[in-house]
């Protein structure tokens, strides 16, 4: 992952001045490299244009409580170890250090996602500074782009390494197709087969932002797998979404998630009606039984929602309604209820038709975000309170307060998909390296919660 040491002299200082970059000299290196040496080639160029003595990528940790060094490119000889990593992993010549959130300013610039730059000492008494920028991609938080440099940036610099944080966040997202090195160094925990298999079900990005919404989906794993799964499809006028929750535990529960997904998304992609989806899935799990029993089911909410109207068309499949913040006040959907899927070869679908208003916030959750809150207390106040989180802070904080209220022993997988609805379909995207600021979470210590 570390190419070699770049001469001093081929540095240049930071000024006041605007810094020109090559973005096709950019791309050609990402081109011209490996699939697994694309990102540090990459940040190698940013480092010679703008200076930096040192300059490495964070990955985003899967479990979406920290960051992970995992692309290092020391430039004059300073590459020094990292207090803030607290655990280090190796697997041939490849090396990972874990960062946990703590609420400085990693944290921060993820969270706001704004740069931050910092004025820190280094080894040699003289002070350098530290530059984040979020490395996103429509509202996906990838990581971080960190770079050290020998004199404070000028406005126009900051700027410019916020846009090649976003060209990072294309190299990167065009590269782990190619390679298993950016999804090891997101892994800090072993999966299970189970597990391998229900995250291969989820989409690649768990968030996306558009002028006409805004999403974020979370899954937080029980250590038996419960079978949960979320997914989203955007259309020229239309937003597929679903979250579904197969029976059981293990492997066969990641199969009848499978089965189920799997032909959602192929009758979603026949052109098949919200109700012909619903109908073709539920054959599906009866027709491939699993076991010898042959009872294998999954409850779930379908829904399509018109971009251009804000009309929601929503199928409940024997699952928890969903919850609703308008206004400030909170209501669960009052939707028709029909079987799981893969419950009864009989079974018919109806759909619930509502209209959606600009400031909007849906949610729909699985039963483990129920888990020792039978009640939903805990949940509905978090949802009602969370104004000023964005989704996908919403959806990571709703799952840290099911972990906590399980004793961080989930008995089922917690999962949350969240949507809000602005109504600008026709509009387009005010958006600032890869994702729109008036929609970000607030700093942490301004609205009392703490991730």
């Amino acid at each position: 992952m570390q190419p070699a040491p770049v001469p001093a002299r081929s540095l240049r200082p930071v000024t006041t001045s605007r810094i020109p970059l090559d973005v096709r000299r950019v791309l050609a290196a990402a081109e011209s490299a490996s699939p697994v040496d694309a990102v540090p080639e990459v940040a190698r160029e940013l480092a010679l244009a703008l200076g930096a003595v040192r300059v490495s990528f964070l990955i985003s940790d899967a479990s979406g409580r920290g960051l992970v060094r995992l692309a290092h490119t020391p430039l004059v000889g300073d590459d020094v170890g990292d207090p803030r990593a607290a655990g280090r992993r190796h697997e041939d010549e490849e090396a990972a250090a874990e960062l946990p959130y703590d609420g400085g300013p990693a944290e921060q610039a993820m969270r706001t996602q704004t740069v931050q730059v910092l004025a820190e000492p280094a080894a040699s008494g003289a002070a350098r500074w530290r530059v984040l920028a979020p490395v996103t991609e429509r509202g996906e938080a990838i990581g971080l782009l960190e770079l050290y440099l020998p004199g404070e940036p000028s406005s126009e610099v900051v700027s410019e390494i916020g846009q090649v944080a976003h060209v990072l966040a294309f190299v990167v997202i065009a590269n782990r197709g190619h390679t298993d090195l950016y999804e090891w160094g997101q892994r800090s925990q072993a999966y299970s087969l189970s597990a391998e298999i229900q995250q291969r079900l989820l989409p690649p990005s768990r968030t996306c932002e558009a002028a006409a919404f805004t999403l974020a989906g979370w899954l937080e794993p029980a250590a038996t797998i419960g079978g949960d799964t979320y997914d989203y499809s955007l259309a020229r006028d239309l937003l597929h979404l679903s979250l579904t929750d197969a029976m059981g535990h293990g492997v066969q529960a990641s199969l009848t998630a499978s089965m189920c997904l799997g032909s959602l998304r192929g009758a979603r992609r026949r052109g098949l009606s919200l109700l012909e989806q619903a109908k073709a899935t539920n054959d599906a799990i009866l027709q491939h039984p699993i076991s010898p029993s042959g009872s294998e089911f999954a409850s779930g909410l379908v829904g399509r929602l018109d971009l251009r109207t804000g009309s929601l068309e929503i199928v409940n499949a024997g699952h928890i309604p969903p919850y609703l913040l308008r206004d400030g006040r909170l209501t669960t959907l009052d939707l028709a209820v029909d079987p799981p899927f893969g419950m009864f070869a009989e079974s018919t679908y109806r759909a619930t038709q509502l209209s959606l208003t600009p400031g909007d916030r849906l949610v729909f959750v699985t039963d483990g975000m129920l888990e020792r809150n039978p009640a939903g207390a805990l949940l509905a106040e978090t949802i009602r309170d969370s104004d000023a989180l964005h989704p996908r802070e919403l959806v990571r904080h709703l799952a840290d307060n099911a972990l906590e209220a399980a004793g961080h022993a989930l008995l089922d997988d917690a999962t949350v998909l969240c949507l809000d609805w602005h109504g600008m379909h026709e509009e387009a995207r005010d958006s600032v390296a890869g994702a729109e600021p008036a929609r970000a979470s607030a700093p942490l210590g301004t609205n009392g919660t703490s991730d």
